[in-house]
């Protein structure tokens, strides 16, 4: 009430003088480091209905914009040892899929280093035929026809219909899931990780690994297409 009260009471002039000194301020952010005596007698409102000095407010708003960086720096150093993990383990498994002697060795390589190193509950890789016609006449590749045109991988909730045809029994269990897809000669796919908790593969998850993983899976296969035919 006092200060709407004060407001009201001052006049054109003022409220003039009082902006131009505002802007020079502004325009003039060392004024105080040549006046140093004027600081003294300045006063803040503080948000609690008391008066700080400039000096002690800024110093309180300076702590709160440090304790704000500091947060992110750690979360961001969080993040970085976390890939930094993940990239490790992914090299380890890209290892072993080298070492793999055929799709069904694959596979078995996927589903246990997933499910271990990546704590996840079931792993299930599915390729199906490129033909215009396969979609007609293969349900499992009608309900992926628009999956297997993308270029990144997908994570996220799936519905009953694509758990069951994904992970069999396991479907029901399976909270969220991550779609990579598998590109090979003449045979397109997915490689899908379900996990029993929903949040593990959100929707707004980078995709950078998964998509890497992808890559080195698929040329795996071509490999031993090649080799076989």
């Amino acid at each position: 009430m006092t200060t709407r009260r004060v407001e009201e009471d001052r006049g054109p002039a003022e409220i003039i003088a009082e902006d131009a000194v505002a802007e020079y301020l502004a325009a003039h952010p060392e004024f105080f480091e040549r006046h140093p005596d004027l600081v003294a007698g300045l006063r803040v409102p503080h948000a609690a209905g008391q008066a700080v000095s400039l000096i002690e407010h800024q110093v309180g708003v300076l702590r709160g914009q440090l304790r704000t960086e500091r947060r992110r720096l750690v979360q961001l150093i969080a993040r970085a040892r976390n890939f930094e993990a993940l990239s490790v383990r992914l090299h380890d498994l890209s290892l072993r899929l080298i070492a793999a002697q055929d799709p069904e060795q694959v596979e078995a390589v996927l589903r246990e280093a997933l499910c271990r190193q990546f704590d996840t509950e079931a792993v299930t890789l599915k390729l199906f035929p490129l033909e215009s016609d396969a979609a007609d006449s293969d349900p499992k590749v009608a309900a992926f026809i628009q999956f297997l045109d993308r270029e990144r991988s997908l994570c996220g909730p799936l519905d009953p219909e694509h758990n069951g045809i994904l992970f069999g029994e396991q479907g029901g269990a399976i909270g969220s899931a991550a779609l990579i897809p598998i590109r090979m000669d003449g045979r397109s796919g997915v490689l899908a990780i379900g996990s029993h908790d929903r949040g593990r593969f959100g929707t707004d998850m980078g995709t950078d690994l998964l998509d890497r993983l992808g890559e080195i899976v698929s040329q795996k296969l071509r490999t031993l297409h090649r080799i076989d035919g």
